[in-house]
């Protein structure tokens, strides 16, 4: 099973951007910007909401180590600037300073493209822990197999918080849905500490 599934790495990833991408934190928000819409035009938003964010992760996911080769940015750096964007992501959860988003004045305007599909769920958050993974595995196909599953399972996640928003609402509540919060606030936290270490160590390393 190792030679197929790096079952670590799965957990690793899935767990990391669970916290990150935040399902049930998507639920107050996605009712938000589609509080005028159907049933009918609300599960198609979630639909496209979900094809852009993993479209951009999976994009970034293929091609980010290619830009960062020609920006000669090394992986010790990447891991130092998204730790420190994790943190200030994870401190937001804690304090309950992130604003929920106001739909666009332009009706025209798809929220489910923008701004639910990116930057809400596809955000720099995700966008750089998703490439560290990249970067750190050993580009084997277990290693390759567990990002991609982890990264499909999170979508998924995503896409069932979204599609039966009215139920978990229902029966998290505000207050379940501000707990809920405040743990993957907790936990995004050791993440990006995790990553500044990591970081420093290789910088100490290599001089």
């Amino acid at each position: 099973m190792s030679d197929v599934l790096d079952a670590r790495l799965f957990m690793s990833v899935f767990i990391t951007l669970f916290v990150i991408m935040d399902p049930p934190g998507t639920v107050p928000i996605f009712l938000g910007l589609t509080s005028t819409m159907t049933r009918r035009e609300r599960n198609r938003a979630a639909r496209q909401a979900i094809l852009v964010a993993f479209g951009v992760i999976v994009s970034f996911a293929l091609f980010g180590q290619s830009l960062l080769n020609y920006m000669h940015i090394s992986l010790p750096a990447l891991q130092a600037s998204g730790g420190l964007l994790l943190l200030l992501i994870a401190m937001e959860l804690l304090t309950g300073k992130a604003e929920e988003p106001q739909p666009s004045a332009n009706s025209k305007v798809n929220v489910a493209l923008v701004p639910l599909g990116t930057p809400l769920l596809a955000g720099p958050g995700a966008i750089v822990a998703t490439m560290v993974f990249v970067q750190q595995s050993d580009k084997t196909v277990a290693d390759w197999v567990a990002i991609a599953l982890g990264v499909v399972a999170v979508h998924i996640c995503l896409y069932l918080a979204m599609r039966f928003a009215n139920v978990v609402h229902r029966i998290l509540k505000d207050s379940g849905t501000i707990l809920v919060t405040r743990i993957a606030g907790l936990l995004l936290a050791a993440i990006a500490v995790q990553l500044i270490a990591d970081a420093i160590t290789a910088f100490v390393q290599a001089a």
